[in-house]
């Protein structure tokens, strides 16, 4: 997509300047959060633990960073409106996620605790980043041409993260093609460029992106009471809004589990003993698939209904969940990636587009900033529910005197029970969602708007 096509004139430089930064922090999600983070986890700064003590670690530290941004979130959306700093606060964020991502290189084996605590500082950097760099779009774009300037950012994003991760695999890999020890020299290279790659492509969006207005900002005590105060008055809002109301329930719910098996998945297929490489070559499987997936989703709803697309994903993810708990090849895990694929995209889009129906549009901004703030308390419950679900099977299970075997045995079975925990989420989102009458929720957010 060509920004000449999109704006005109000085507008041209923002827009790429903007667009440029999803390039940018794209391979944090893509090489660090997806793939090298859970896996060097579990093989080096874990090294020599249980796998489920291990895979509740990671559940655990997932949840507390997840838990963490969620709670500022909407402060720094409001600090944002308020002070008008926000490419000034984007920049901050940004450096922080990236410097911390390069102290992750260096962080010695059997450093479980300080990898999380590394892990949940750049974690905060990356999403603290992204509540200002969405804040930024409708200050580069006009308001009719929204919707491409930020389609540019996605397929920047993807273009940009998935070359990276593919360098960073072959890699980890094949090290002696670039001089390394071992895949796990290799790995700490990757959450260097990682840094690199996200600090100095930044660049290009600080220098063009326009500079903040001037002019008088409240204090920072006052922004961040601003901020409470903003996301109060939006939540009553919300609940005078019933049918919006049970629809975000459902969401929070079903978007958990979504966000869980994102998260969970390579580390899931570790503790069931499959390798590296089947675990990368099933994530880029997903990363292909659930782009043009999410497009014929689009189209789905539109002609069959958005309730109903949502349920089809919902009975795929179910069925990919009860599938995972019980395979056993490596080509099942295929499969299963292919069919997250299809769906991971899709039911993020059309969540989002059928929320949009029960809100007032003139209010708009506000309703999808508590949105988002709810989004971003997904994936808390999920991995938490998997972590105390595994080590629970297996002090059930684990007899008095174990052998070797029957360790084995009944840490995989602790495994698959994990996974299944998840289901909970899946069918207390369907059931929720079920309730809701979108014909109710039109009318309404019509009253709010109205009134």
């Amino acid at each position: 997509m060509d920004p000449d096509r999109i704006v005109e004139g000085k507008q041209k430089r923002a827009v790429w300047g903007w667009a440029l930064y999803d390039w940018a922090n794209s391979a944090f999600a893509t090489t660090v959060m997806g793939v090298f983070y859970p896996v060097f986890f579990k093989q080096q700064w874990s090294q020599g633990v249980d796998p489920n003590v291990s895979t509740a670690r990671l559940g655990f530290g997932h949840a507390a960073a997840s838990l963490l941004v969620a709670i500022m979130a909407p402060i720094l959306g409001a600090m944002a409106d308020q002070s008008g700093r926000r490419k000034r606060f984007l920049t901050g964020f940004t450096y922080l996620g990236a410097i911390m991502t390069l102290v992750m290189a260096f962080i010695p084996k059997g450093q479980w605790l300080m990898a999380m605590l590394g892990y949940s500082a750049a974690y905060i950097g990356f999403a603290g980043a992204i509540v200002f760099y969405d804040a930024l779009l409708p200050q580069v774009s006009p308001v009719d041409r929204m919707d491409q300037v930020s389609s540019l950012g996605y397929s920047l994003g993807y273009l940009g993260g998935g070359l990276l991760l593919l360098l960073n695999v072959i890699m980890a890999l094949k090290p002696a093609l670039f001089g390394l020890a071992d895949a796990g020299q290799a790995v700490r290279l990757s959450f260097a460029s990682v840094a690199v790659w996200w600090g100095l492509f930044a660049l290009l969006t600080f220098a063009w992106l326009p500079p903040d207005p001037a002019g008088q900002r409240p204090p920072l005590g006052r922004q961040i009471a601003m901020g409470w105060g903003q996301l109060m008055a939006t939540f009553r809002k919300v609940r005078r809004l019933k049918t919006a109301f049970l629809f975000l329930a459902a969401y929070w719910c079903y978007i958990d589990g979504v966000d869980t098996i994102i998260k969970m998945a390579v580390d899931f297929g570790m503790s069931l003993g499959f390798d590296f490489k089947d675990l990368i070559v099933a994530f880029l499987i997903v990363q292909f698939i659930a782009f043009p997936a999410a497009l014929v989703f689009g189209q789905l709803g539109r002609h069959w209904g958005v309730r109903r697309s949502i349920y089809l994903a919902l009975v795929i993810y179910i069925g990919v969940t009860i599938w995972g708990a019980c395979m056993t090849r490596v080509s099942e895990f295929y499969i299963l990636a292919a069919l997250i694929g299809l769906v991971q995209g899709g039911i993020q889009a059309l969540s989002r587009s059928y929320y949009a129906r029960f809100i007032p549009h003139d209010q708009s901004a506000e309703f999808f900033g508590f949105y988002n703030m709810l989004g971003k308390f997904a994936a808390i419950m999920g991995p938490a529910l998997m972590g105390v679900t595994g080590l629970l099977a297996k002090r059930l299970l684990l007899p008095t005197a174990p052998t070797a075997d029957q360790i084995r045995s009944v840490g995989i079975l602790a495994t698959r029970s994990s996974i299944m925990a998840v289901l909970i989420l899946f069918f207390v989102g369907a059931l929720l969602l079920y309730f809701v009458d979108e014909g109710k929720g039109r009318a309404e957010a019509a009253d709010i708007k109205s009134g």
